[in-house]
């Protein structure tokens, strides 16, 4: 399916920040754009605002001086909805509220012609249900793009329950023209980024309610040895708390309270304190000049020891023993592990450090240190060590001076299953395979979404592969054990996964 020629118009209905984002897409790549907007003078506004966005382009030197001329030229505002009878593509973005989108649209079918697509921008209502006052609403599909609109490559395009197959590869195909990557989704809950992006919050928030550590803390960790570009901490601040509080709240509501997705009461206690993040000064985090910023945990130095046994598989932790040898430790590596359990690095004591498991470090029969996952743990600069109460302080320091030895920060937390980086990667694995199983989106197009949309470090069906299935159900296992509630079980898709690598393996 072609996209649609860059003669044809493109109008947005709605001038807000997403509604010039939009525009300013479609101008940039061609398309003559009207603007309009059910308060006077809005569409005006939004165009003078616009040509001010491109000016600022060409002072930067990423846009010819001649091409923003030219592209004024085909930007007009509308006082009426009768001016976009000759669109080929109307983008929504007004109020998030149901009767206002369909009002909207029931009106522009009035007005468009057949051949006309119709897409809203929205990010927490059913494309489905919007459509659901059409007359003709196979040509009605969600165009949900990420602000700013202008920067962020990634859109997802909805397909709801009556949408034409031809109207979203029609779409897909124009995102992509205009130098998106689009991604298509089923038309469920959140879509593709933000019903797999949950646990990326929920788990960091799930540590803090726990008292296991600081919001500084937990940034750090998933940052520094989880490779994500923020921390959920300092993301939602600048999200805003009130919106992201809103968004988990949207897709719990519409999965029928599901208590995978059960909001944070930490964080709706921050929002009813009007703590809403950058935007008033203060979240999670302080803001403005005097403000002090908040330090992660870090352990004072400690003397590494002279040597460590390995024994056994130590897993998504396998380049350990190569980089203990590497900063001049003697490494004793004993291949046959003990039954039951996963290998492990032990101490002169008889400590053992495992990677986080899911299960709590109290758990084991012996004294246990459990540390976190990493993306890479070459390059990754901080790692969490979580001590059960049966590690003496020596036993703990010689820990600390382990990892501080090959060039780590260390930050101790409180003994929480699944510490802070393995639980929330196991999670994030399990959703996007749960998504791929029910058919929201492809394994590829939710990897592309969750790298583009919300920027991680590596797609979670990918991770997951990478780590191994059974590692993944064992983690979520072992924390379903921890906390019974039905939010750790794992999904059938990850079950069937797992049990297919163990029929291979054996």
């Amino acid at each position: 399916m072609t996209a649609i020629e860059p003669h044809r118009v493109v109008a947005v209905v709605g001038t807000g920040t997403m509604g010039q984002g939009i525009a300013q897409v479609a101008l940039v790549a061609g398309h003559p754009v009207r603007l309009y907007d059910a308060v006077p003078g809005r569409a005006e506004q939004a165009a003078t605002a616009l040509a001010a966005r491109l000016g600022r382009l060409v002072e930067k030197g990423r846009l010819d001086a001649s091409a923003r001329d030219t592209a004024l030229t085909r930007l007009h505002p509308a006082t009426d909805l009768a001016e976009l009878s000759d669109a080929a593509l109307v983008a929504e973005a007004v109020l998030e509220r149901l009767s206002v989108k369909q009002e909207l649209f029931a009106a522009l079918e009035d007005v468009v012609a057949e051949d006309c697509l119709l897409a809203t921008n929205t990010s927490s209502l059913s494309v489905t249900a919007v459509a659901g006052a059409l007359r003709h609403p196979g040509r009605f599909l969600g165009l949900h793009f990420f602000n700013p609109a202008p920067l962020l490559p990634l859109v997802e395009v909805v397909s709801g329950a009556a949408t034409d197959p031809a109207a979203a590869e029609r779409a897909h195909a124009t995102a992509g023209a205009w130098g998106k990557t689009p991604v298509r989704c089923a038309d469920t809950p959140g879509f593709i980024v933000n019903r797999v992006a949950r646990p990326f919050y929920a788990e960091a928030l799930r540590v803090y309610e726990e008292g296991a550590a600081d919001p500084a803390t937990i940034d750090a960790v998933l940052r520094e040895c989880g490779g994500f570009r923020m921390g959920p901490f300092e993301l939602t601040d600048l999200i805003g708390q009130d919106v992201n509080e809103a968004v988990t709240r949207s897709v719990w509501e519409s999965f029928f309270q599901d208590v995978r997705f059960t909001p944070s009461l930490a964080q709706r206690r921050l929002v009813e304190s009007g703590r809403l993040g950058r935007k008033t000064g203060r979240g999670w985090y302080a803001y403005g000049a005097d403000a002090t910023r908040a330090e992660a945990h870090t352990a004072a130095p400690e003397r590494a020891p002279a040597s460590v046994t390995v024994r056994g598989d130590l897993l998504a932790a396998a380049a350990l023993p190569g980089l203990i040898q590497e900063a001049g430790i003697a490494v004793v590596l004993e291949e046959d592990g003990v039954a039951g359990y996963p290998g492990w690095i032990e101490l002169s004591d008889g400590t053992r450090l495992f990677l986080a498991d899911g299960s709590a470090a109290d758990d084991a029969a012996m004294p246990v240190v459990h540390f976190d996952l990493a993306l890479d743990y070459r390059a990754a600069t901080r790692v969490a060590l979580a001590p059960a109460a049966g590690v003496t302080a020596t036993a703990l320091a010689e820990a600390v001076g382990l990892f501080q030895a090959l060039g780590k920060d260390v930050s101790v937390i409180a003994d929480v299953p699944g510490l802070i980086v393995a639980r929330t990667v196991a999670m994030l694995a399990d959703f996007a395979l749960d998504a791929a199983a029910r058919r929201v989106a492809a394994p590829e197009d939710i990897d592309t979404a969750m790298r583009l949309g919300v920027n991680y470090p590596r797609g979670p069906v990918e991770w997951g592969t990478e780590l191994g299935a059974r590692w993944v159900r064992d983690t979520l296992e072992a924390l379903h054990e921890e906390y019974p509630t039905g939010r750790y079980a794992p999904s059938q898709a990850l079950r069937r996964l797992a049990a297919a690598q163990e029929d291979d393996a054996s």
